[in-house]
């Protein structure tokens, strides 16, 4: 193909998608994840900073900051669970 077609195509595409807008229903998705991962890692931080009394430790990590953002209390409580009982 010519080179002066393939950028004409490109500059058309990055036009349209200006006028048209991106689909937003995926950055939607992907911003409300982003949130509750941040919702999970904060329960975490909250839940190592008053369970030190009781020797309770659940690592911040990518892993349980989603199950804990995804499921909510249930989730911290299941992972709480798990380092009690399982870990000990």
């Amino acid at each position: 193909m010519d080179p002066k077609l393939v950028i004409a195509l490109f500059i058309f595409c990055i036009v349209l998608l200006l006028f048209i807008g991106a689909p937003l229903k995926p950055m939607r998705w992907v911003g409300q994840g982003l949130i509750k991962l941040a919702i999970g890692a904060l329960l975490l931080f909250f839940l190592n900073t008053f369970g030190t009394p009781f020797d309770l430790h659940v690592p911040i990590n990518p892993g349980t900051a989603f199950v804990t953002g995804f499921l909510g209390v249930p989730g911290l409580v299941a992972l709480a669970a798990i380092e009690i009982i399982i870990i000990g």
